[in-house]
């Protein structure tokens, strides 16, 4: 006699996924390979010998640079950003989608929700390579930070809209900042980062983690890594060779921006009955 357990098992085993835990593994497949990236990740020895010629004051100006372009923009620049995207449009275009996504639930209308956000991507990803170029040429490193930062922001931004998630309460702010520095994160501490993202709604982490100390972690994920692009950006000459990586940054950064809040979405989603 078959055990039930058993029987239960191979009914699970030959029941066909739906598209939503079909999107989910596709997404614990991406968050995988990212994992395995960053772990074995190993700086090039051209790049570790010339940023141990880099003075240690350049980290730290580095650093509080970043601190206060994240403290300007949440403070000042989230109404200015708001102006160079239709907010309305998109929470409407959401409506629409999110209610198809409801009504059917199929891969179609996931991959409709999709195609929105990659769009803009598209959009952002030119504004940030003009952008880093253009002040790399004149030799601007640290005065474009605030810059960069707002691009970012504004495509974190309109991703967030795009699923349905807002961005500008301590919490959402909180883990936009959590996102990103795993984003910017390499090795052990990606995976510290990427399990706490997955985790940034509980008490627990809402109760032991202020804004002001993400903040701080956040620009120091962003220091470490692109210590020798804006040190190279500071120079007249070279300079056009450190602005060509905000580009490379942006697609790395928003790539990892939209998988999380797409597994939001579906997280969210797979909880309400459709």
């Amino acid at each position: 006699m078959t055990h039930p357990k058993n029987i239960f098992d191979e009914l699970k085993k030959n029941r066909q996924k739906t598209p939503f835990e079909k999107e989910l593994d596709r997404i614990e497949r991406e968050e995988q390979k990212l994992e395995r990236q960053a772990v074995a990740y190993r700086a090039a020895k051209w790049k570790e010998t010339l940023e141990q010629k880099i003075p240690p004051r350049v980290y730290t100006n580095l650093q509080k640079a970043f601190c206060m372009a994240f403290e300007l923009i949440f403070e000042k620049g989230t109404g200015i950003i708001e102006k160079t995207y239709a907010k309305d449009t998109i929470e409407k275009d959401f409506q629409v989608h999110d209610f198809a996504v409801s009504l059917k639930g199929g891969k179609k209308e996931l991959r409709d929700l999709k195609a929105d956000v990659n769009r803009t991507n598209l959009v952002n990803m030119a504004v940030s390579t003009v952008e880093g170029i253009g002040l790399g040429v004149l030799g601007i490193g640290l005065p474009d930070i605030v810059l960069f930062l707002s691009v970012i922001l504004k495509g974190t931004y309109e991703t967030a809209l795009q699923y349905g998630f807002s961005y500008d309460t301590p919490d959402e702010r909180r883990y936009i900042l959590k996102v990103l520095e795993t984003a910017m994160s390499k090795g052990e501490r990606w995976k510290v980062c990427n399990e706490a993202v997955d985790n940034c709604f509980c008490a627990e982490y809402l109760d032991e983690t202020k804004l002001s100390e993400q903040i701080r972690s956040t620009a120091d994920a962003f220091a470490v890594d692109m210590l020798l692009a804006k040190f190279i950006q500071g120079l007249p000459v070279a300079g056009i060779l450190g602005g060509i990586s905000n580009p490379v940054y942006y697609a790395r950064i928003m790539h990892y921006v939209q998988l999380k809040y797409h597994k939001r979405y579906l997280l969210l989603k797979s909880a309400t009955p459709l």
